[in-house]
């Protein structure tokens, strides 16, 4: 079976280089781009996916004039037409172009340049995300930036609404963290939540998650309006609940269960715990079965959750929550709910041999766990 190709590698590569330099020298006719081409392929082999954004990038400073707003222009130029009532792209854009926002934030974010880099961000957003770069101006000059982004929450093209919830987002992963207080960013998601466009209230939803990590509170009052307001449809408004929530719902934290209308003392008990080995090798997958029993006089709606604790790579041990399933259950009813669960190293969980073990977790209590053998990977 043939290896799937690499992000990296399928996203910024001889191609998609070459079709950057094919589409700046038709609109710039002095862009060198057989030299920008084998410069840029001279590196790229031996970097990662944002290093080879960053070679691009600085490869276009050296190739464009050297007046930023001037080739922040044949930039803006270069990109291909873009009618949002008939876009069929991919929603995220091409990765193609994301060397141009990244350009933007490297050599434009300057007090001369913002007004032309910030415009061109609104541009590119529509054909690579700008959410990155967005962040640099967001620091380095947050009143004049978040004008500009409260502008782009209104904004017909729901690719640049979404770059108003997804830039500002806190903790934003694989980008730059911002100074940005949480509750500033409020403003921007009010208008933003009841969007037609779900790439828009799934960035609106993750946003809201980030903020549950420093201020649950802010999150359930500012979702308590959003309810109550009946401006988004109902389905819709209950996915976004259900996404800003997930994280304050694997903590167990109570008031999101309060707020979901979901009690943290059920009425349901593990009747069984079953691992299908008692021990696997890393790299393998373990099998849980599980049997809950409702003992009350009432229905009871349970999220189960899955908290694997297991032996780290340097010292003692970490922790895994793994999303399960929701069931109502009635009086009396048992259920069996099964998992399999891969013992795979990531690059934030990195397993060594030990005992590890698996716990439910039903509305955010632990209630029964099992032990088993981590061993070495075959």
């Amino acid at each position: 079976m043939s290896q799937p190709i690499p992000l990296k590698e399928s996203a910024m590569n001889q191609a998609r280089v070459e079709s950057l330099a094919g589409d700046l020298s038709r609109v710039a006719p002095s862009f060198d781009a057989e030299g920008f081409v084998t410069i840029v392929m001279a590196q790229l082999a031996r970097l990662e996916l944002k290093a080879r954004i960053a070679c691009v990038a600085d490869t276009l400073a050296d190739h464009l004039p050297a007046d930023v707003s001037t080739a922040t222009a044949i930039l803006v130029t270069a990109l291909p037409p873009h009618d949002d009532a008939t876009f069929t792209g991919s929603d995220f854009g091409l990765y193609t172009y994301a060397p141009y926002s990244d350009f933007i934030a490297r050599y434009g974010c300057t007090r001369e340049n913002l007004d032309s880099s910030l415009n061109a961000l609104k541009e590119m957003t529509k054909h690579f995300t700008a959410e990155d770069a967005l962040r640099y101006f967001l620091n380095a000059y947050p009143d004049e930036t978040m004008e500009a982004v409260v502008e782009w929450s209104r904004d017909p093209d729901y690719h640049v609404r979404r770059l108003a919830s997804e830039g500002t987002r806190p903790k934003l992963p694989w980008s730059p963290r911002i100074t940005l207080p949480v509750e500033a960013t409020i403003p921007i998601l009010d208008e933003l939540f009841s969007d037609d466009s779900r790439f828009v209230t799934q960035s609106v939803a993750n946003h809201l998650n980030d903020i549950t990590a420093t201020d649950p509170e802010l999150v359930l009052t500012t979702l308590g309006r959003w309810r109550d307001s009946n401006r988004q449809r109902p389905r819709e408004i209950e996915f976004i609940v259900r996404q800003s929530l997930r994280t304050l719902v694997k903590k167990g934290h109570p008031g999101a269960f309060e707020f979901l209308g979901l009690s943290i003392t059920p009425a349901v008990d593990v009747a069984e715990l079953r691992l299908d080995a008692p021990a696997v090798a890393i790299g393998n997958s373990l099998g849980v079965d599980c049997t809950l029993r409702a003992t009350g006089t009432t229905t009871e709606r349970v999220v189960i959750d899955y908290v694997l604790t297991y032996p780290r790579a340097r010292s003692g041990h970490g922790e895994a929550i793994f999303k399960g399933t929701t069931l109502d259950l009635d009086p009396g009813e048992s259920r069996t709910v099964s998992r399999t669960q891969p013992m795979r190293s990531t690059a934030s969980r990195k397993l060594a041999p030990g005992t590890g073990r698996v716990q439910i977790q039903i509305n955010g209590r632990r209630i029964a766990e099992a032990a088993f053998e981590l061993l070495p990977a075959r």
